[in-house]
């Protein structure tokens, strides 16, 4: 071969190599960019309101496997109203960048969601746990009816992640569990907390747990902090017998503790905490389509305003959760504590409303909250 064929060889070899690392490049980018969408879902139960929820999936065509996260219930009732999906974004955004279309949904009586509350346990002295895990457990299963007939969803692939209320909704979800259900999450799960290590009629949660466990037959994760101030290490030991020996299959998890509540460890502010546990649990089942994508800082889901960097003093997880305010819906507020705590408030009525909810949240952790943002702007 002559130096004039070498040289064109080597040409073509190069535009080749430019060529495979485009494509590749081209294909992470891809992979790490994700999308973000408010939806309503229907429900006749829910009233011309449905069910307020949140999905957020990698962007592209495809099916995914889904993903349902579950939030718990405050033991302030008249918090419920002031609840929304778009708190749960940077945990949503961690099962998407997974490969999951994740979906966190409000169960009715939360948040915007209609057909008013409906997981009321009764009389703290004689409460019926069954039956509202059931209603909760309705909730969800017609978020997966509707979500099971959409394009970006694999109907053979759903799962359900729940904490507290939310966690116990799942295991009652396993009890009647919807065709192409494969395993569930359950972090802290349980009812009837009315103040620190204080549960209405321990017996009974228990009992329900042993009834969900008659019928469960899905693999399941249990999650509890050894410093869980809701349910207990002695009482989340005996709602896993009891489900185990009435037939559930669970794979329990006695995490060690967690800041001053371990009932907080699977939140926005602890994704290094849980995650490790999520993973192996999902890489057992079989149920996880990908690793986590590396998603660089200044990527956020194409729908989110860059009106203005996140406040420096927040976290890794925080600077997370200002992406999801900014992607929001007005009328909405972002509050910072010095201490890099955080509260935020979206799809309000009024602007007034959402600054005041954003500063409520943030003074749960903080002591000198302020507004950095509304709508979106520098405040």
């Amino acid at each position: 071969m002559n130096d004039e064929n070498m040289r064109a060889s080597v040409m073509l070899l190069r535009f080749a190599l430019l060529a495979i690392v485009s494509v590749l490049a081209a294909t992470s980018a891809h992979s790490q960019s994700l999308t973000r969408e408010e939806l309503r879902i229907p429900m006749a139960a829910a009233g011309s309101d449905g069910l307020e929820a949140l999905l957020v999936r990698p962007a592209g065509s495809g099916r995914h496997p889904l993903m349902l996260i579950n939030h718990g219930s405050p033991r302030n009732a008249s918090a419920r109203p002031d609840m929304e999906a778009q708190a749960l974004a940077p945990i949503a955004d961690e099962f998407a960048r997974r490969g999951f279309a994740a979906l966190v949904v409000m169960r009715r009586g939360y948040g915007s969601s209609g057909g008013g509350w409906a997981e009321s346990f009764g009389q703290c002295d004689d409460p019926d746990y069954t039956k509202a895990g059931r209603a909760a457990a309705a909730d969800l299963t017609a978020a997966i009816n509707h979500m099971a007939r959409q394009s970006h969803v694999d109907a053979s692939r759903i799962m359900s992640v729940g904490v507290s209320a939310g966690g116990f909704a799942t295991v009652a979800l396993t009890a009647s569990a919807p065709q192409g259900f494969v395993a569930a999450i359950n972090f802290a799960g349980g009812r009837g907390s009315l103040s620190a290590d204080e549960v209405c009629e321990e017996d009974e949660l228990v009992a329900a747990m042993r009834a969900f466990g008659k019928t469960s037959r899905v693999p399941m994760l249990w999650v509890y902090a050894q410093n869980d101030r809701f349910f207990g290490p002695a009482l989340a030991r005996k709602m896993r017998d009891a489900f185990t020996e009435g037939g559930g299959k669970a794979e329990f998890v006695a995490a060690p503790a967690h800041g001053p509540d371990g009932h907080t460890l699977f939140s926005a502010n602890s994704i290094p905490a849980w995650t490790p546990y999520v993973d192996r649990f999902l890489a057992k089942v079989s149920a996880a389509p990908v690793a986590p994508a590396a998603t660089p800082r200044d990527s956020a889901p194409a729908a989110a305003s860059r009106t203005m960097s996140p406040p420096s003093s927040l976290s890794a997880n925080g600077k997370k959760a200002f992406e999801a305010y900014l992607a929001a819906k007005n009328h909405k507020a972002f509050a910072v504590a010095s201490d890099g705590s955080f509260g935020w408030r979206s799809g309000r009525s009024t602007l007034e409303e959402a600054k005041q909810g954003a500063m409520t949240n943030c003074e749960e952790n903080g002591d000198d909250c302020e507004i950095v943002s509304t709508n979106g702007s520098s405040n």
